[in-house]
């Protein structure tokens, strides 16, 4: 019965999308098939066959032995945090970004992530027949986060229209950034984190191509490529070059540019503190958000013992995950979970059952990490507008900043959508 359930809801998160679409006309149901389609079986390989689950596992590995090298770093500075019964959650979770953050940044600046990003973003565009540029950047944010991979394709964003910049933006809500996978791989299931991570590229293009399909012609699908800070200003400085408007790969920018790479321990220098603001940046919001949580719940229970926020957001978000397939014991307490997600953060809600999760159904424990991995919270929101505000002219931000529904609603959607199909084979 859970599994017809979870069929049907599977369903019926496609069709609110649909129910939303901006121009149901437009949309390409042919593309729509195929990559619902491709996303089945993606699901199907990385939860129900050996190879796929070892390819898992072993990628889940890989990031908690990288974990654990971090503690070294951190156990010379903070032995004291690290040789304890119980590490806190900023040493555990948050402290091994420091080395996670660089690394990344060090296979950019060897472009070796970049060749990996424009070669599987490329492949993905033939596969699902969407425009080559949307493909490019639901593989991009999948590895840098939704403000950095905005920030590198500010060229292309411009030269965009509107409508495709609106479909960026709610694409944006469903990424993670790799630098940080490991920390959520530290707190919840790393097989369902990992399996969740490339279910969710596909995903947002599914649910954006449904609820705001856009026209591309071949002149404007063009793929936008990495740029540094100090590229940025040469691109805006030259944005009426064909040559760059035109430009597909690093190499093309480098020839029009001319410009010195940065030595790389001055790179790497940056990189190390960017990861320290990013860690300082986390730790704000959680406080912040558990504490404006708390504030809240304190104030509605001077109204009534039982009101409290979690009770609240049970109810509204109840039917949605009854559909996932969970069953009648779990749904409500899976629908406070999502609630508490998007208006605070994943980590908010990771912290809360890391200790318990194991003890969860495997069916529920599967739904659960899977929705938890995205930046999809009202946050966000802010973040992208703001980083639109930044890289795009007044009219273009507008259009977004008007829409900020369709990007909860999108974030929404493509977890509920993850997560269902994830489940179908987790039982």
């Amino acid at each position: 019965m859970n599994f017809l359930v979870n069929v049907f809801g599977v369903v019926v998160f496609l069709g609110i999308a649909l129910l939303f679409s901006k121009k149901r006309s437009q949309i390409k149901w042919k593309s729509v098939i195929i990559m619902v389609a491709l996303n089945l079986f993606l699901a199907w390989f990385l939860t129900s066959f050996s190879v796929g689950r070892g390819i898992v596992e072993a990628a889940a590995n890989g990031f908690n032995e990288l974990i654990q090298v971090a503690f070294k770093g951190i156990s010379f500075a903070f032995a004291d945090w690290v040789n304890v019964k119980q590490m806190n959650f900023f040493t555990s979770v948050l402290l091994p970004i420091l080395l996670i953050v660089p690394m990344f940044d060090i296979l950019t600046y060897f472009k070796i992530l970049p060749w990996v990003i424009k070669w599987v973003g490329r492949g993905l565009a033939k596969v699902s027949g969407q425009p080559k540029f949307e493909s490019f950047f639901s593989v991009e944010m999948m590895f840098l986060g939704n403000t950095e991979a905005l920030a590198v394709s500010g060229l292309q964003l411009r030269q965009m229209k509107a409508e495709r910049n609106l479909t960026l933006a709610m694409m944006s809500m469903s990424c993670v950034t790799a630098s940080i996978i490991g920390a959520y791989t530290s707190m919840m299931p790393g097989q369902f984190i990992l399996t969740a991570v490339p279910i969710n590229v596909v995903n947002a293009l599914i649910i954006t191509s449904i609820l705001n399909p856009v026209d591309v012609t071949p002149e404007e699908d063009t793929i936008a490529t990495f740029s540094s800070a100090k590229q940025d200003e040469i691109q805006d400085a030259e944005s009426g070059s064909e040559e760059l408007a035109k430009a597909e790969t690093r190499e093309d920018l480098h020839a029009a540019e001319k410009t010195e790479r940065e030595p790389f321990f001055s790179f790497l220098g940056d990189s190390i503190l960017n990861a320290g603001k990013l860690i300082l940046i986390i730790a704000a919001n959680v406080i912040a958000f558990v504490a404006l949580a708390a504030l809240v719940d304190k104030i509605l229970t001077a109204f009534n013992p039982w009101l409290t926020l979690e009770h609240i957001l049970g109810i509204i978000l109840f039917p949605f995950a009854w559909l996932t397939g969970v069953g009648n014991d779990h749904a409500f307490q899976l629908a406070q979970y999502m609630g508490t997600k998007l208006v605070t953060n994943e980590f908010v809600v990771m912290g809360d059952v890391t200790s318990k999760i194991h003890t969860f159904p495997a069916h529920y424990r599967a739904v659960l990490t899977v929705f938890l991995t995205s930046f999809a919270n009202l946050s966000t929101v802010g973040m992208i507008i703001g980083c639109f505000k930044g890289l795009v002219d007044d009219q273009k931000n507008a259009v977004i900043a008007k829409n900020v529904g369709y990007l909860l609603l999108s974030g929404i959607l493509v977890s509920l959508l993850s997560s269902g199909m994830v489940g179908l084979f987790i039982w």
